[in-house]
């Protein structure tokens, strides 16, 4: 019997799962809540990604590609979210059997199992999964076998108080407050230029905003900035610097720290929001420690979390930290390791206690940040197979991600630790010459000594700290 899986989103994750399906001989129902593919892409167009094209296109993906005669783009080259749906997600949608799985406008609001509510278990894993979606005709259901929840959390953006609720009077400042990655130098430029911005948060998003508004400064000289910092070491996110493979990635670490060394950018570290306040002459943001800053605008770059709304009459089970698998929670928490550290997940690790419902993407890592989208690929071709009944391949999971200072507790990763002096590289934008030296630093003494130490070691070790 010919299995149909609901996927919901048609981002890069969820086409890849259908591809994949459509290579198992199964039957993908695509729901996008956009008007187009990748609509949660379309809102970063603007933003280069990290990591070049070899990383960024999925296996399954690019076999039903080049049957159509699509010409893949240079493996070493970084695109740009728009270039991302252009040059591969559009093509993958509009030239392949996936045109036919597509349904775009399809916002789904709920999925259960046909006649059963969360807590009835008798016949339940024998029952169909309803998928409630809703277009411009109203509401419709559609039955499947499996469901795949791709829809990622663009659009649940983490409020920008410091206790994960929003800060009082957040919703007020509603007007003069963006989420995510505005577009600095495109539409959102005459927003921007000449005003005093803050942008909030220590990750990608807060750095990519910043770089780009020092660029809208050099246009707009009378552009002010300032970083608003809730970690005590503004260094932690610089990252990995010239240590991370994800070159782009490092060398936006390096960028930031000179313009903050520059004094392009203000910062305000150990800044965790608790009121806004909305003035005639703009806002006025007060931190718990009863310091207060005004500006014309803010940015709120603290990340996303997983909406579970549409999935509370499904049995899924949450790690109640990260909302996300718990198998999955020690492999990516933040507190630990990112990306670079994770280790091979598939299936196995993304199922929950309903058969045959599975999230994937980013939306798999619940509140963990930096996702990469080779991990998405991998994910949805491990979860195919399960739903496909190949569990050898399904547990054949790889994943070989690029070791990165940003990625792991030492920069360069676990094989830097083990052959570098000194704890490792210095993270981009010191003036230290290795780890230890900018700990020491950091702490307020002159530094480790490092440099003296080095001329008594083997010519190696003394290269790695010189």
């Amino acid at each position: 019997m010919t299995r149909t899986i609901a996927i919901i989103g048609a981002g890069p994750v969820g086409l890849a799962a259908a591809a994949h399906a459509v290579e198992r001989r199964m039957i993908p129902v695509i729901l996008e809540r956009g008007p187009t593919v990748a609509h949660a892409v379309k809102q970063w167009s603007h933003v280069p990604m990290f990591s070049p094209w070899a990383f960024n296109i999925d296996s399954a993906a690019e076999r039903l590609l080049m049957a159509t005669g699509w010409n893949r783009p240079s493996p070493d080259a970084y695109p740009t979210g728009g270039d991302l749906i252009e040059q591969y997600l559009v093509p993958l949608s509009e030239r392949t059997p996936l045109r036919d799985a597509l349904n775009l406008n399809a916002s789904v609001v709920a999925v259960s199992r046909l006649g059963f509510d969360k807590v009835k278990s008798a016949g339940r894993e024998q029952a169909p999964f309803a998928v409630r979606y809703r277009n411009g005709a109203g509401d419709r259901t559609v039955l499947t076998d499996a469901v795949i929840d791709t829809s990622g959390t663009w659009f649940s953006p983490n409020p920008a108080g410091a206790g994960g609720l929003p800060a009082i009077g957040e919703p007020e400042a509603a007007e003069w407050l963006s989420y995510g990655m505005p577009d600095v130098l495109g539409q959102a430029r005459m927003r921007y230029a000449g005003r005093h911005v803050a942008v909030l948060g220590g990750g990608h998003s807060a750095i990519g905003t910043l770089t780009a508004l020092t660029e809208l400064q050099d246009e707009a000289p009378s552009t002010t900035i300032t970083w608003l910092y809730r970690g005590a070491a503004v260094a932690k996110a610089f990252g990995g610097g010239a240590a991370d493979q994800l070159s782009a990635r490092g060398e936006l670490g390096m960028r930031i720290a000179r313009l903050v060394q520059d004094g392009r950018i203000t910062v305000e570290t150990q800044f965790r929001l608790d009121r806004i306040e909305t003035r005639e002459t703009g806002l006025r943001f007060i931190a718990d420690d009863g310091r207060s800053i005004a500006v014309d605008e803010l940015v709120v770059a603290t990340g996303f979390r997983p909406e579970l709304d549409l999935l509370r009459e499904l049995r899924i089970q949450l790690d109640p930290a990260l909302e996300c698998t718990p198998a999955l929670a020690p492999l990516i928490d933040p507190n630990e390791h990112s990306c670079g550290t994770v280790r091979p997940h598939g299936a196995a690790e993304l199922a929950h206690p309903e058969p045959g419902f599975y999230i994937a993407g980013m939306k798999s890592y619940g509140r963990a940040p930096t996702f990469l989208l080779a991990t998405g690929h991998e994910q949805v071709r491990s979860i195919v197979a399960e739903i496909a009944g190949d569990h050898e391949a399904a547990r054949r999971v790889e994943l070989v991600l690029p070791e990165t200072g940003v990625c792991s507790a030492t920069p360069g990763g676990a094989k830097a630790a083990a052959s570098s002096c000194c704890g490792g590289p210095a993270p981009a934008a010191t003036d230290a010459c290795c780890a230890d030296d900018a700990k020491a630093k950091d702490a307020g003494a002159s530094g480790c000594g490092c440099d003296t130490k080095a001329e008594a070691r083997e010519p190696a070790q003394a290269r790695c700290c010189a």
